[in-house]
């Protein structure tokens, strides 16, 4: 029994090689990301005679490329979280912490939970994609929320509550909203408020036009005597202008961006074999489908539904003492904090829609018959969710495996 300790950071791991009984083979040494540096390392592991397990860490994306290429060389790998490996003792009570020392503890892990180990197998390409545009998503999201505020923050000097006008969704197009572009072209409420009702009319009808938006006569009234009536906090200046201007371009920039996102996150799931089951669940929609299935995977790599819902930290952990039961525990958030904020978005979208016939709207309102706190029935119907989810869609892609069972 080899086992192999890799502690892996960027550019570089440290390796260390153990064996039963406290016997070492390898001492902690460095290995660079680099071609030659990882054939030699797999040429040294495959020299060590008896069975050899290596074992690793999932810090961030750092792992991949050595896990990858260890794989791909017909090397046992394991990657583990962690947390495991930060609550393994190493019997000693000593807190040091080094990459060399880590790696040891990786080695000790390896012999000590030999059997339990599970094979790393590398996510296909179309789901790892998908889960980078994800995350990127997510990005690019709280870039346009700050963008937007700061936008709405500036107008309320010039044009204060012009951006609540306007009610129309974004543009199919380019993800643009009629607001932004409407406060590009009309920055300050002055200059409508100059212009006569039927030459801004006439305005108007020519910027709808020109940028694709719907023209109607009443809302072009309604601009035009809300501009009357608004009073702003600056008078027009060129300075001012020019700083809404680039605010404006900013925003649709960002628009632009979650747009294209949203749109190549949908054609990616769409190749995925689960796709029409998950977009068939209640409260899943264009842009909640492709990031659930980003963020959860393949659900045959977990063992069972206890496992998906421990994996993404929906489960509570037993505390009881003595004398001592505890009746309710907060959840681990051991795991993706992308996904519990889609599934809370789900359970949000259930709450305002109330389907009374949906498994999971019935538990939420069972739960808050009952008194329990918001984000309890929240949390437990997320849950909930999370098991139907994996039970759906394990079925479906085992029908497609053997259509024939």
């Amino acid at each position: 029994m080899n086992a192999v300790g890799i502690d892996v950071s960027k550019g570089k791991s440290t390796v260390a090689v153990l064996q039963p009984f406290g016997v070492v083979v390898a001492s902690p040494y460095d290995v660079l990301h680099t071609g030659s540096d990882l054939k030699e390392l797999v040429v040294f592991i495959k020299k060590l005679h008896g069975e050899t397990r290596v074992v690793m860490e999932a810090t961030g994306t750092y792992y991949e490329p050595i896990a990858r290429y260890l794989h791909e060389n017909g090397i046992f790998v394991s990657v583990v979280n962690p947390i495991l490996i930060n609550d393994f003792g190493g019997n000693t009570l000593r807190k040091a912490k080094t990459d060399r020392k880590d790696a040891i503890k990786i080695a000790a892990y390896t012999l000590n939970y030999w059997s339990d180990l599970r094979e790393y197998i590398p996510e296909i390409d179309l789901r790892k994609s998908l889960k980078m545009l994800n995350r990127q998503y997510h990005f690019a999201c709280k870039t346009q929320t700050s963008l937007t505020n700061n936008l709405i923050a500036m107008i309320d000097m010039t044009f204060p509550g012009i951006n609540k006008v306007f009610t129309s969704s974004a543009r199919d197009i380019d993800g643009h909203l009629k607001w932004v572009d409407f406060v590009m072209k009309f920055p300050h409420k002055d200059i409508i408020a100059k212009m006569t009702p039927s030459v801004f009319k006439k305005k108007y009808h020519s910027w709808c036009k020109e940028n694709g938006y719907q023209f109607r006569n009443s809302k072009a009234e309604e601009i035009h005597e809300f501009s009357r009536e608004c009073v702003s906090a600056v008078a027009i200046d060129d300075s001012i202008l020019l700083i809404i201007e680039q605010a404006c371009t900013l925003l649709n920039a960002a628009l632009k961006n979650s747009h294209t996102l949203r749109s190549e996150m949908k054609r990616i799931a769409a190749m995925l074999p689960e796709y029409e089951t998950v977009m068939n669940l209640y409260g899943v929609g264009d842009i909640v489908g492709p990031q659930l299935i980003a963020e959860i995977g393949d659900t045959r790599r977990f063992h069972s539904r206890k496992a998906i819902t421990a994996y993404f930290g929906y489960d509570s952990e037993p505390n009881d003492s003595g004398q001592r039961i505890s009746k309710s525990n907060h959840i681990t958030k051991k795991g993706s904090s992308a996904l519990r904020r889609t599934l809370f978005n789900i359970m949000t979208t259930m709450i305002q829609t109330q389907p009374t016939d949906n498994p999971v709207y019935q538990f939420i309102d069972k739960k808050r018959a009952e008194g329990k706190h918001y984000y309890c029935y929240m949390t437990a119907a997320a849950n909930k969710f999370l098991r139907i989810y994996y039970a759906k869609v394990n079925e479906a892609l085992n029908l497609q495996e053997n259509p024939s069972g």
